[in-house]
């Protein structure tokens, strides 16, 4: 997360209110700006397309679908992700750069494939029994495979710090969308619905295109060493459980809800419950905004401390090591305390304008019980992933493990408690399972910093690891006076 530190420390040391608006403005294009502008893109076709005015079914099998799309793309994406993006990174900082392209591969073959295991069955499944026409089902399933794609090739970018470039593809592959949607309608005459989720997939399709575009033009050489991606995987296989988990547990409080009485069936194949969906969407973005206070904050003073610390362990002084250790743990220290002030003021602001705004646009009753419940869970969450990073920083992958799986088993335990509770507890699920995982995340911090010389000293190996005989444990052999073909093993 280097890269944009310097650039954040450049608009901040001027301690101004324009410069503090203009770096949160920056952070937020390169962290949540390419969501928002597919969220734009879509409220805006169907303003210009006249959506409300198609029937009901129509709407709700569109709404199901691009609902669907998200939630399993970013599923399907998630248990490899981690572990690319540790190979990548590791490469980059080897300066074999050759190696990137068959990290690419890889994790391409292996991220659409799974994500088509999970894809093609639930097709044939709508096909079958939903009696959808098969061009719309091949339709969703496009747009699922493609943003799939999307976000795949977004990690690599990432690590490349192309964040301003990621905001633009999405920018251009959204215009797209916008554009061939108004063509499909007032020009060809296409259905409205069928044109935006067409529009959706060329969209995603152009962005992804871009994207591998410009990979390419970085990594123009391929070393063909395709096993020692697949090396990695067995290596760091407990970072594709976290990611998955923490993944999952983002949606498994909706899983739980639709399956109650309270969910809605559409073409007898999807499932949601709009109301308790659209709350955890507004509860989402109460909150997102703890993405950029974070890496902002990261960027500028606690990454300088680790790097000092990383120093000192190289080369310095035991009293150099202790000293930088103490001041980078105060650091962190400041760095969740700060995060969580400031986050609490956000939220706090933005919750009081949703209440009063949102009933009045239509979004009240029981969308409004339900998001404050939800709002608080999702503030505990990103702390807690939040915590979740540091321990990525020193290498805790069995406490990220550990607090992932506690998050998830959390919040599906209270989710299912919270079906049979009143309505304004029905987001106790994700209060309950983000609140265990802050907890455990933070005792392994505690056990980090108190043990931290035992784990950056202690797991070394003096003879690298093998598989084999084992050697002979003779040392060496010494002659005894007077007995020059006598040999005695000592």
């Amino acid at each position: 997360m280097a890269g944009i530190g310097v650039r954040l420390n450049r608009i901040f040391s001027k301690n101004t209110i324009t410069t503090s608006l203009i770096g949160f403005g920056y952070s937020m294009v390169i962290t949540v700006a390419p969501m928002f502008l597919v969220i734009i893109a879509v409220m805006v076709m169907q303003a210009l397309l006249g959506f409300s005015k198609i029937g009901y079914a129509d709407r709700e099998l569109y709404s199901c679908t691009v609902l669907y799309i998200f939630i399993f793309a970013l599923l399907t994406a998630s248990p490899f992700n981690a572990v690319l993006s540790r190979y990548m990174s590791d490469e980059i900082y080897n300066e074999k750069f050759d190696n990137i392209m068959p990290c690419y591969y890889v994790g391409l073959i292996m991220n659409e494939g799974f994500s088509c295991l999970v894809g093609i069955p639930f097709c044939i499944w709508e096909y079958v029994v939903g009696h959808v026409e098969i061009f719309y089902v091949f339709m969703g399933f496009c747009g699922y495979i493609s943003l799939s794609l999307v976000f795949y090739t977004m990690l690599y970018l990432s690590i490349c710090k192309d964040y301003k470039k990621i905001s633009f593809f999405f920018f251009i592959g959204m215009l797209v969308t916008v554009l061939l949607s108004l063509v499909l309608v007032y020009w060809l005459h296409v259905g409205v619905s069928e044109a935006m989720l067409f529009s959706l997939d060329v969209g995603f399709i152009v962005t992804s295109c871009l994207e591998f575009a410009l990979i390419r033009s970085y990594f123009r050489e391929n070393s063909g060493k395709y096993k020692e991606v697949l090396r990695y995987f067995k290596k760091y296989w407990m970072l594709m459980v976290t990611n998955f988990l923490y993944t999952l547990g983002l949606y498994i409080h909706n899983f739980v809800f639709w399956s109650t009485d309270m969910r809605m069936v559409v073409v007898n194949t999807f499932v949601c419950m709009t109301a308790y969906d659209m709350a955890t969407c507004l509860a989402m973005f109460t909150n997102i905004s703890s993405s950029v206070l974070f890496i902002t904050r990261v960027e500028m003073h606690f990454h300088d401390r680790y790097k000092l610390y990383s120093e000192a362990v190289i080369g310095g002084r035991g009293m150099d090591i202790e000293n930088s250790k103490k001041r980078m743990f105060t650091q962190l220290a400041e760095e969740l305390m700060n995060l969580v002030r400031i986050q609490f003021i956000v939220s706090a602001v933005v919750y009081l304008i949703f209440v009063t705004v949102l009933p009045q646009l239509g979004f009240g009753g029981l969308v409004i019980k339900i998001y404050p419940c939800l709002t608080a869970g999702y503030f505990i969450l990103f702390t807690m992933y939040s915590a979740i990073i540091f321990l990525y920083y020193f290498n805790d992958l069995v406490g990220a493990t550990i607090t992932a799986l506690s998050f998830c088993l959390g919040t599906f335990v209270g989710a299912l408690v919270a079906t049979h509770l009143s309505t304004i507890w029905y987001g106790i699920g994700l209060v309950f399972g983000s609140m265990l995982g802050w907890c455990m995340a933070y005792h392994r911090l505690r056990v980090m910093e108190k043990n931290l010389d035992v784990h950056i000293f202690c797991n070394g190996n003096i003879m690298e690891r093998g598989h084999g005989r084992m050697p002979s444990n003779k040392v060496f052999d010494r002659r005894l006076p007077g007995k020059e073909k006598g040999v005695v093993k000592q």
